[in-house]
């Protein structure tokens, strides 16, 4: 009876014990083995580098997207970009051909062509940035060094369009001889400014050269118009002796042609026209207070008188 209420473990479930522990260890191993691969793949993607890396060596540039591998441990993965960027290089003074300073301030558009040279020789992207920093300044102060100030900030004469190309090819020389690893696409000027202490004076000389200007404009349309009233008025003066002239003409035939029609009128009737003359007398002569003294038997009288007999 005793030996009945005895219970042996291991006939009663031993086996299941054993096989849930099996499939347990199974599972951490798969799950250590899928936790060690995917933590030594690495994805490339579109538009980036990626730098594998042993010992701090660089071993392997993997440029082409896709799945890769590394070997566990002893190897590290790092990014670069592979697109084109931009970098605001620092505003710097330089020296124009004709001694005046001036503030410049440039952008630069640039891509890593090389990965492992840039490594090599820049260590970073920032050690990239630096050097292409360096040799964008020291371009553009040497070409600018050549030009004068109006050249530069005039759009009018400015050479700016070559002087980019000019400054891209030669920063980009540098580059290649510096084995950086690194191509400049573009160099550009943004802006071109004064330094602050030559700014009022540079103000002041050009609100007087203006004022200059717009005197001399003035003393032009001046003159101009002084020359314009002048010759009006020469031409005021021509045309009214012309008039005059052309009037004293038609005034001189006019009157010879009156004085032809009297002595036709007056011939036909002499003693009218004697009368005549003598009435016309008395509006010239005669007023309110003229007196006359004339002998009563003279003709000149008697009409005067009513007599015309």
């Amino acid at each position: 009876m005793a030996d009945q209420n005895v219970i042996d473990i291991n006939e009663r479930g031993g086996g299941s014990w054993r096989k849930y522990t099996k499939f347990g260890i199974l599972l951490v191993i798969l799950i250590a083995l899928l936790v060690f691969i995917f933590t030594n793949v690495f994805i490339v993607k579109q538009g980036e580098y990626k730098v594998v890396r042993q010992f701090g060596e660089v071993v392997r540039i993997v440029k082409e997207p896709g799945l890769n591998y590394k070997v566990p441990f002893i190897q590290s993965v790092t990014t670069l970009p592979k697109y084109q960027m931009t970098y605001d290089v620092s505003q710097a003074e330089i020296n124009t051909k004709d001694k005046k300073r001036m503030l410049i301030d440039n952008y630069a558009i640039w891509r890593i062509e090389d990965p492992k040279k840039m490594i090599s020789n820049a260590r970073t992207l920032e050690g990239a940035e630096s050097r292409m920093e360096e040799f964008i300044y020291s371009v553009v102060r040497s070409e600018l060094g050549k030009l004068d100030y109006d050249e530069i900030i005039n759009d009018e004469k400015s050479s700016r369009g070559s002087l980019n190309d000019r400054v891209t090819e030669k920063v980009n020389e540098l580059l290649d001889g510096g084995n950086y690893g690194i191509v400049v696409t573009d160099v550009r000027m943004k802006r071109t400014d004064l330094p602050e202490e030559n700014e009022m004076s540079v103000f002041t000389r050009m609100i007087s050269e203006r004022e200059s200007k717009a005197q001399e404009y003035l003393s032009m349309g001046d003159a101009e118009k002084n020359r314009i009233i002048a010759q009006t008025d020469r031409e005021v003066k021509e045309l009214l002796a012309k008039a005059s002239a052309d009037a004293e003409t038609i005034r001189g035939e006019g009157e010879g042609e009156a004085a032809k029609v009297y002595n036709q009128t007056f011939s036909k009737d002499p003693d009218f026209y004697s009368m005549f003359r003598t009435l016309e007398s008395y509006k010239k002569t005669i007023n309110g207070e003229t007196v006359i003294v004339l002998p009563s038997g003279s003709p000149y009288a008697r009409m005067l008188m009513g007599y015309t007999n």
